[in-house]
């Protein structure tokens, strides 16, 4: 079984336009999940999605270095702690953002398979989330 979910996206968008995104409550609850969160270390996090089938996630940031975001990731009624890892680097006309879930295993048995699956499926639509805020941000300006 893969243990680790990895995507990666260049946007044509500065470096701290994709930081601001990815780290502050009102820009990650406009395109992702309404979020109770802070890049600082240590803060517990909430995340609460809208959908009927979908659980609360919780977790604490570990790590909130420029341009490294690294946070545990619970899904509330299937307990197991997973990691989230966002890096981001400068590039040629705009950044690159590389986005890693590990820890997956930590799931019993067939679960682990299931949990792969849907937060594969569910990073996907969230890249394409990020993608069209950062569109609309820039044609709001």
């Amino acid at each position: 079984m893969n243990r680790t979910i990895t995507k990666e996206k260049v946007f044509n968008h500065s470096i701290d336009q994709i930081w601001n995104a990815i780290t502050k409550a009102e820009e990650i609850s406009t395109w992702f999940i309404q979020a109770d969160f802070k890049a600082e270390v240590g803060y517990q996090y909430t995340f609460n999605s809208s959908g009927e089938d979908c659980s609360p996630i919780i977790g604490e940031v570990l790590s909130a270095n420029p341009y490294t975001l690294v946070y545990t990731w619970i899904v509330k009624d299937a307990p197991a702690t997973t990691t989230v890892t966002w890096k981001l680097e400068s590039v040629e006309n705009g950044t690159k953002l590389h986005l890693e879930h590990s820890g997956i295993e930590n799931y019993a048995g067939e679960t682990a398979i299931a949990m792969f699956e849907s937060f594969n499926g569910g990073w996907d639509n969230c890249i394409n989330g990020l993608t069209a805020f950062l569109k609309e941000e820039v044609n709001a300006r």
